[in-house]
Protein backbone atom coordinates (compact mmCIF):
# COMPACT_ATOMS: atom_id res chain seq x y z
CA UNK A 1 0.00 0.00 0.00
CA UNK A 2 0.99 2.94 -0.61
CA UNK A 3 1.90 5.57 2.21
CA UNK A 4 -0.94 8.15 3.44
CA UNK A 5 0.19 11.26 3.43
CA UNK A 6 -1.24 13.62 6.38
CA UNK A 7 -1.36 17.57 7.25
CA UNK A 8 -0.31 17.59 10.87
CA UNK A 9 -2.58 20.82 12.16
CA UNK A 10 -2.04 21.91 15.94
CA UNK A 11 -1.44 24.76 18.09
CA UNK A 12 0.02 22.17 20.52
CA UNK A 13 3.19 20.91 18.57
CA UNK A 14 7.28 22.15 19.89
CA UNK A 15 9.50 24.38 18.13
CA UNK A 16 13.03 26.11 18.46
CA UNK A 17 12.23 28.60 21.53
CA UNK A 18 9.11 26.06 22.96
CA UNK A 19 10.81 22.50 22.66
CA UNK A 20 8.94 21.31 25.50
CA UNK A 21 5.22 22.89 23.68
CA UNK A 22 3.36 19.51 22.63
CA UNK A 23 6.05 17.32 22.80
CA UNK A 24 3.08 14.75 22.88
CA UNK A 25 1.94 15.39 19.40
CA UNK A 26 5.46 15.16 18.33
CA UNK A 27 6.03 12.06 20.07
CA UNK A 28 3.03 9.98 18.29
CA UNK A 29 3.68 12.06 15.08
CA UNK A 30 7.27 10.64 14.72
CA UNK A 31 6.92 7.26 16.27
CA UNK A 32 3.79 6.88 12.92
CA UNK A 33 6.01 8.51 10.59
CA UNK A 34 8.96 5.86 11.64
CA UNK A 35 6.75 3.00 10.72
CA UNK A 36 7.00 4.16 7.12
CA UNK A 37 3.18 3.51 6.43
CA UNK A 38 2.50 8.01 6.57
CA UNK A 39 4.23 10.67 5.29
CA UNK A 40 3.67 13.92 7.33
CA UNK A 41 4.13 18.11 6.63
CA UNK A 42 2.85 19.81 10.08
CA UNK A 43 1.44 23.20 9.85
CA UNK A 44 1.74 24.67 13.60
CA UNK A 45 0.00 27.81 14.07
CA UNK A 46 1.90 30.41 16.19
CA UNK A 47 0.33 33.22 17.93
CA UNK A 48 0.75 36.52 16.63
CA UNK A 49 2.36 38.92 18.88
CA UNK A 50 4.14 42.32 17.52
CA UNK A 51 6.76 42.82 19.77
CA UNK A 52 10.43 40.90 20.92
CA UNK A 53 10.61 43.10 24.31
CA UNK A 54 11.30 41.04 26.87
CA UNK A 55 8.93 43.16 29.00
CA UNK A 56 6.59 41.49 27.64
CA UNK A 57 7.53 37.99 29.05
CA UNK A 58 6.66 34.72 27.32
CA UNK A 59 4.51 36.54 25.41
CA UNK A 60 7.36 38.52 23.30
CA UNK A 61 8.73 34.43 22.70
CA UNK A 62 5.96 34.05 20.13
CA UNK A 63 7.91 36.64 17.52
CA UNK A 64 11.20 34.68 17.86
CA UNK A 65 9.52 30.95 16.51
CA UNK A 66 10.68 30.59 12.63
CA UNK A 67 7.87 30.51 9.86
CA UNK A 68 9.20 27.33 9.11
CA UNK A 69 11.95 24.73 10.42
CA UNK A 70 12.59 21.24 10.23
CA UNK A 71 12.86 19.24 13.48
CA UNK A 72 13.92 15.30 13.85
CA UNK A 73 13.26 14.92 9.89
CA UNK A 74 9.51 16.64 9.54
CA UNK A 75 8.82 19.76 7.68
CA UNK A 76 7.08 22.47 9.87
CA UNK A 77 5.29 25.48 9.19
CA UNK A 78 4.24 28.14 11.92
CA UNK A 79 2.20 30.30 10.75
CA UNK A 80 0.60 33.45 12.26
CA UNK A 81 -2.77 34.05 13.38
CA UNK A 82 -4.19 36.80 16.11
CA UNK A 83 -5.60 36.05 19.66
CA UNK A 84 -7.21 37.99 21.69
CA UNK A 85 -7.09 37.74 25.13
CA UNK A 86 -9.70 36.95 27.47
CA UNK A 87 -13.02 38.14 25.37
CA UNK A 88 -11.46 36.03 21.97
CA UNK A 89 -12.38 32.58 23.10
CA UNK A 90 -15.68 32.08 21.09
CA UNK A 91 -13.45 33.34 17.80
CA UNK A 92 -10.29 32.07 18.31
CA UNK A 93 -11.28 29.02 15.36
CA UNK A 94 -12.20 31.15 12.77
CA UNK A 95 -8.75 33.76 13.39
CA UNK A 96 -6.96 30.16 13.44
CA UNK A 97 -8.55 28.80 10.33
CA UNK A 98 -7.87 32.82 8.47
CA UNK A 99 -4.55 32.63 9.80
CA UNK A 100 -3.42 28.92 8.77
CA UNK A 101 -5.13 28.79 4.88
CA UNK A 102 -2.32 30.44 3.23
CA UNK A 103 -0.09 28.02 4.74
CA UNK A 104 -1.68 25.09 4.08
CA UNK A 105 -2.18 26.29 0.44
CA UNK A 106 1.47 26.58 -0.01
CA UNK A 107 2.47 23.17 1.55
CA UNK A 108 0.24 22.11 -1.69
CA UNK A 109 1.69 24.44 -4.38
CA UNK A 110 5.03 22.71 -3.43
CA UNK A 111 4.30 19.50 -3.62
CA UNK A 112 2.50 17.94 -0.65
CA UNK A 113 -0.82 16.90 -1.63
CA UNK A 114 -2.08 15.62 1.78
CA UNK A 115 -4.82 12.63 1.57
CA UNK A 116 -6.34 13.92 4.87
CA UNK A 117 -6.05 16.85 7.67
CA UNK A 118 -4.86 15.13 11.41
CA UNK A 119 -5.85 17.89 13.48
CA UNK A 120 -5.13 17.55 17.43
CA UNK A 121 -7.25 19.01 20.01
CA UNK A 122 -10.53 19.94 19.22
CA UNK A 123 -10.64 23.64 20.27
CA UNK A 124 -9.78 25.78 18.56
CA UNK A 125 -7.61 23.22 16.56
CA UNK A 126 -10.11 20.52 15.24
CA UNK A 127 -13.51 23.24 14.58
CA UNK A 128 -10.54 24.79 12.32
CA UNK A 129 -9.56 22.10 11.16
CA UNK A 130 -12.88 20.77 10.02
CA UNK A 131 -13.35 24.16 8.51
CA UNK A 132 -10.05 23.98 6.30
CA UNK A 133 -11.34 20.34 5.39
CA UNK A 134 -14.36 21.66 4.06
CA UNK A 135 -12.71 24.36 2.32
CA UNK A 136 -10.31 21.84 0.51
CA UNK A 137 -12.00 19.23 0.25
CA UNK A 138 -9.97 17.23 2.72
CA UNK A 139 -11.31 14.45 5.05
CA UNK A 140 -10.30 15.69 8.56
CA UNK A 141 -9.55 13.14 11.57
CA UNK A 142 -9.78 14.99 14.97
CA UNK A 143 -8.21 13.60 18.04
CA UNK A 144 -9.21 15.25 22.07
CA UNK A 145 -6.70 15.26 24.59
CA UNK A 146 -7.92 16.69 27.67
CA UNK A 147 -9.47 20.07 28.76
CA UNK A 148 -10.68 20.26 25.01
CA UNK A 149 -13.28 17.81 25.80
CA UNK A 150 -13.38 17.78 29.80
CA UNK A 151 -13.79 21.38 30.61
CA UNK A 152 -13.85 24.02 27.11
CA UNK A 153 -17.19 22.92 26.41
CA UNK A 154 -18.28 24.03 29.53
CA UNK A 155 -18.98 27.32 28.02
CA UNK A 156 -21.88 27.71 25.40
CA UNK A 157 -20.43 28.71 22.42
CA UNK A 158 -16.92 26.72 22.34
CA UNK A 159 -19.23 24.04 22.92
CA UNK A 160 -21.61 24.18 20.44
CA UNK A 161 -18.59 24.63 17.77
CA UNK A 162 -16.68 21.76 19.16
CA UNK A 163 -20.54 19.06 18.52
CA UNK A 164 -20.50 21.02 15.40
CA UNK A 165 -17.15 20.14 14.60
CA UNK A 166 -17.36 16.46 15.67
CA UNK A 167 -20.27 15.85 13.82
CA UNK A 168 -18.62 16.49 10.78
CA UNK A 169 -15.24 14.53 11.71
CA UNK A 170 -14.25 11.66 9.33
CA UNK A 171 -12.88 10.11 12.45
CA UNK A 172 -13.10 11.08 15.79
CA UNK A 173 -9.70 9.95 18.77
CA UNK A 174 -9.65 10.09 22.02
CA UNK A 175 -6.12 9.72 24.25
CA UNK A 176 -8.43 7.65 26.95
CA UNK A 177 -11.67 5.88 27.37
CA UNK A 178 -12.38 8.55 30.38
CA UNK A 179 -12.08 11.49 27.18
CA UNK A 180 -14.19 9.08 24.84
CA UNK A 181 -16.77 9.38 27.50
CA UNK A 182 -16.58 12.84 28.01
CA UNK A 183 -17.13 12.97 24.05
CA UNK A 184 -20.32 10.28 24.02
CA UNK A 185 -21.74 13.26 27.17
CA UNK A 186 -21.14 15.96 24.56
CA UNK A 187 -24.23 13.72 22.49
CA UNK A 188 -22.13 11.21 20.50
CA UNK A 189 -21.82 7.47 19.79
CA UNK A 190 -19.96 5.40 21.15
CA UNK A 191 -18.76 4.00 18.02
CA UNK A 192 -18.09 7.18 16.79
CA UNK A 193 -15.15 7.48 19.03
CA UNK A 194 -11.63 5.27 18.62
CA UNK A 195 -9.47 5.41 21.63
CA UNK A 196 -5.80 5.55 20.77
CA UNK A 197 -3.75 6.07 23.92
CA UNK A 198 -0.54 7.79 23.76
CA UNK A 199 2.77 5.41 24.13
CA UNK A 200 6.40 6.01 25.87
CA UNK A 201 9.64 6.48 23.95
CA UNK A 202 10.97 3.11 25.80
CA UNK A 203 14.69 3.96 23.72
CA UNK A 204 14.80 7.55 25.39
CA UNK A 205 13.61 7.04 28.92
CA UNK A 206 15.02 3.86 30.57
CA UNK A 207 16.64 3.80 34.25
CA UNK A 208 20.22 5.47 34.07
CA UNK A 209 22.97 5.05 36.78
CA UNK A 210 20.67 6.08 39.99
CA UNK A 211 23.17 6.51 42.24
CA UNK A 212 25.71 8.44 40.28
CA UNK A 213 22.70 10.64 39.40
CA UNK A 214 21.54 11.03 43.23
CA UNK A 215 24.92 11.63 43.95
CA UNK A 216 25.37 14.83 41.29
CA UNK A 217 22.31 16.26 42.54
CA UNK A 218 23.21 15.99 46.46
CA UNK A 219 20.10 13.64 46.80
CA UNK A 220 20.54 11.60 50.54
CA UNK A 221 17.23 11.67 51.20
CA UNK A 222 13.34 10.10 50.02
CA UNK A 223 13.04 11.49 46.79
CA UNK A 224 9.56 12.73 45.24
CA UNK A 225 9.03 14.67 41.76
CA UNK A 226 6.61 16.07 40.87
CA UNK A 227 6.83 17.87 36.68
CA UNK A 228 4.60 19.56 34.41
CA UNK A 229 3.22 23.80 33.88
CA UNK A 230 3.33 25.85 37.21
CA UNK A 231 -0.46 26.29 36.73
CA UNK A 232 -3.24 25.27 39.50
CA UNK A 233 -4.85 21.92 37.87
CA UNK A 234 -1.57 20.75 37.73
CA UNK A 235 -1.48 20.30 41.88
CA UNK A 236 1.81 20.68 42.78
CA UNK A 237 0.55 22.99 46.16
CA UNK A 238 -1.41 19.67 46.70
CA UNK A 239 2.23 17.89 46.49
CA UNK A 240 4.02 20.72 48.95
CA UNK A 241 1.40 20.10 51.12
CA UNK A 242 1.79 16.37 51.83
CA UNK A 243 5.46 16.84 52.34
CA UNK A 244 3.94 18.44 56.24
CA UNK A 245 2.89 14.55 56.66
CA UNK A 246 6.50 13.30 55.30
CA UNK A 247 9.24 14.61 56.96
CA UNK A 248 11.70 12.50 55.65
CA UNK A 249 11.65 13.55 51.95
CA UNK A 250 12.05 16.00 49.95
CA UNK A 251 10.37 17.22 46.46
CA UNK A 252 11.85 18.30 42.96
CA UNK A 253 9.53 20.25 41.12
CA UNK A 254 10.28 20.44 37.30
CA UNK A 255 8.32 23.11 35.05
CA UNK A 256 7.75 26.61 34.43
CA UNK A 257 4.20 28.73 34.68
CA UNK A 258 2.38 31.80 36.66
CA UNK A 259 2.46 30.48 39.61
CA UNK A 260 5.76 29.94 40.94
CA UNK A 261 6.03 32.80 43.13
CA UNK A 262 2.61 31.47 44.90
CA UNK A 263 4.07 28.15 44.66
CA UNK A 264 7.61 29.19 46.26
CA UNK A 265 5.57 31.52 48.78
CA UNK A 266 3.40 28.47 50.11
CA UNK A 267 7.00 26.53 50.52
CA UNK A 268 8.11 29.35 53.18
CA UNK A 269 4.93 29.87 54.74
CA UNK A 270 4.91 26.08 55.58
CA UNK A 271 8.64 26.09 56.45
CA UNK A 272 9.77 23.43 53.65
CA UNK A 273 12.41 25.44 52.27
CA UNK A 274 15.04 23.27 52.69
CA UNK A 275 13.05 20.11 51.25
CA UNK A 276 11.90 21.48 48.11
CA UNK A 277 13.52 22.19 44.88
CA UNK A 278 12.21 24.25 41.90
CA UNK A 279 14.40 23.24 39.39
CA UNK A 280 12.74 25.19 36.41
CA UNK A 281 11.96 24.04 32.77
CA UNK A 282 14.23 21.15 31.69
CA UNK A 283 14.58 19.32 28.25
CA UNK A 284 12.26 16.48 27.46
CA UNK A 285 15.51 14.59 26.44
CA UNK A 286 17.02 15.29 29.16
CA UNK A 287 14.23 14.19 32.10
CA UNK A 288 15.41 10.66 32.46
CA UNK A 289 17.72 11.74 34.29
CA UNK A 290 15.61 13.01 36.67
CA UNK A 291 13.02 10.42 36.93
CA UNK A 292 16.01 8.08 37.15
CA UNK A 293 17.33 10.11 40.18
CA UNK A 294 13.99 10.10 42.14
CA UNK A 295 11.78 7.10 44.01
CA UNK A 296 8.41 8.63 43.41
CA UNK A 297 6.97 10.94 40.68
CA UNK A 298 3.55 11.97 42.42
CA UNK A 299 0.96 13.60 40.20
CA UNK A 300 -2.14 15.95 41.75
CA UNK A 301 -3.46 16.95 38.58
CA UNK A 302 -7.30 18.04 38.77
CA UNK A 303 -7.62 16.99 35.01
CA UNK A 304 -5.94 14.92 32.49
CA UNK A 305 -6.68 13.30 28.85
CA UNK A 306 -3.37 10.76 29.30
CA UNK A 307 -0.77 12.14 31.32
CA UNK A 308 2.77 11.01 29.49
CA UNK A 309 4.62 12.05 32.77
CA UNK A 310 3.37 8.73 34.58
CA UNK A 311 4.79 6.60 31.77
CA UNK A 312 7.87 8.28 30.76
CA UNK A 313 8.74 7.79 35.29
CA UNK A 314 7.84 4.30 34.75
CA UNK A 315 9.73 3.92 32.26
CA UNK A 316 12.75 5.18 33.85
CA UNK A 317 11.69 2.49 37.16
CA UNK A 318 9.82 4.92 39.25
CA UNK A 319 6.86 4.05 40.65
CA UNK A 320 4.16 6.50 40.69
CA UNK A 321 1.35 8.24 42.96
CA UNK A 322 -1.49 10.01 40.86
CA UNK A 323 -4.36 11.40 41.37
CA UNK A 324 -7.42 8.98 40.60
CA UNK A 325 -9.00 11.47 37.81
CA UNK A 326 -9.38 11.33 34.39
CA UNK A 327 -7.18 9.20 32.32
CA UNK A 328 -4.61 8.35 35.65
CA UNK A 329 -6.86 4.86 36.56
CA UNK A 330 -5.90 3.83 33.01
CA UNK A 331 -2.27 3.98 33.33
CA UNK A 332 -1.98 2.98 37.19
CA UNK A 333 -3.33 -0.17 37.31
CA UNK A 334 -0.78 -2.58 38.73
CA UNK A 335 1.02 -2.21 42.08
CA UNK A 336 4.46 -2.37 40.33
CA UNK A 337 2.98 0.67 38.89
CA UNK A 338 2.28 2.76 41.99
CA UNK A 339 -0.57 4.08 43.65
CA UNK A 340 -3.69 6.67 43.07
CA UNK A 341 -4.68 8.76 45.86
CA UNK A 342 -8.03 8.21 47.54
CA UNK A 343 -8.93 11.95 46.90
CA UNK A 344 -7.41 14.84 45.87
CA UNK A 345 -5.96 16.55 48.93
CA UNK A 346 -2.61 16.51 50.68
CA UNK A 347 -3.77 14.38 53.18
CA UNK A 348 -4.39 11.56 50.69
CA UNK A 349 -1.21 12.53 48.47
CA UNK A 350 0.91 11.76 52.21
CA UNK A 351 -1.43 8.24 52.52
CA UNK A 352 -0.70 7.40 49.02
CA UNK A 353 3.17 8.23 49.28
CA UNK A 354 3.47 6.52 52.35
CA UNK A 355 1.29 3.39 51.52
CA UNK A 356 3.91 3.18 48.30
CA UNK A 357 6.93 3.37 49.84
CA UNK A 358 6.26 1.33 52.34
CA UNK A 359 6.42 -1.82 49.66
CA UNK A 360 8.64 -0.10 46.95
CA UNK A 361 8.33 -2.22 43.80
CA UNK A 362 11.76 -3.94 42.43
CA UNK A 363 12.73 -0.53 39.85
CA UNK A 364 13.00 -3.26 37.24
CA UNK A 365 9.44 -4.60 37.44
CA UNK A 366 8.13 -0.83 37.33
CA UNK A 367 10.65 -0.78 33.72
CA UNK A 368 8.51 -3.64 32.60
CA UNK A 369 5.28 -2.16 33.20
CA UNK A 370 6.07 0.44 31.01
CA UNK A 371 7.33 -1.72 28.54
CA UNK A 372 3.49 -3.00 27.73
CA UNK A 373 2.47 0.80 26.24
CA UNK A 374 4.70 0.90 23.31
CA UNK A 375 4.11 3.05 20.14
CA UNK A 376 3.64 0.68 18.03
CA UNK A 377 -0.22 -0.33 18.54
CA UNK A 378 -1.04 3.20 18.55
CA UNK A 379 0.46 3.70 15.31
CA UNK A 380 -0.96 0.75 13.99
CA UNK A 381 -4.43 1.90 15.40
CA UNK A 382 -3.63 5.19 13.37
CA UNK A 383 -2.98 3.90 9.98
CA UNK A 384 -6.31 1.84 10.40
CA UNK A 385 -8.31 4.70 10.84
CA UNK A 386 -6.70 6.87 8.00
CA UNK A 387 -6.90 3.81 5.60
CA UNK A 388 -10.49 3.66 6.45
CA UNK A 389 -11.50 6.62 5.75
CA UNK A 390 -9.60 7.56 2.62
CA UNK A 391 -10.87 3.77 0.94
CA UNK A 392 -14.95 5.30 2.20
CA UNK A 393 -13.75 8.93 0.34
CA UNK A 394 -12.38 6.96 -2.49
CA UNK A 395 -15.19 4.94 -2.93
CA UNK A 396 -13.50 1.28 -2.61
Amino acid sequence: MDSINILTFSTLYPNTIQPNHGIFVENRLRHLVASGRVRSVVVAPVPYFPSSSPLFGRWSQLCQVPRHETRHGLTIHHPRYPVIPKVGTSLAPALLALGSLASIRHVQRNGFDFDLIDAHYAYPDGVAAIWLGRLLSKPVVVTARGTDVNLIPRLRIPRKLIQHALQRASAIVAVSEALKQAIIDLDFRPERVTVLRNGVDLGKFFPQDREKIRRELGLDRPTLISVGHLIERKGHDVVIGALRELPDHVLLIVGEGPQRARLQSLVTSLGLGSRVSFLGAISHDEMARYYSAADALVLASSREGWPNVLLESMACGTPVVASNVWGNPEIVKLADSGRLMNERTSKAAAQAIRSLFGNLPQRAATRRYAERFSWDETSRGQVDVFSRILKRSRGL
